[in-house]
């Protein structure tokens, strides 16, 4: 199983991994992106890949566990 991670150093708050997979991405009180759901079935994998490809400044990363 894939875990998926986020650096919040990076993030600007766009918010388009949660238009992506709102299920397992939110905004905080910072607007920030939090993962929710870190751990990412086989299933959900494409849609992850599409998060991390559809941020504009890569601050997602899946790794594998």
């Amino acid at each position: 199983m894939a875990v998926m991670k986020a650096d919040l150093e990076l993030c600007k708050g766009y918010a388009s991994c949660v238009v992506v997979a709102d299920d397992v991405f939110d905004l905080d009180d910072e607007g920030l992106v939090a993962v929710v759901r870190r751990e990412i079935p086989e299933s959900d994998m494409a849609r992850m890949q599409e998060a991390v490809l559809v941020c504009p400044v890569a601050a997602l990363v899946i790794e594998e566990s």
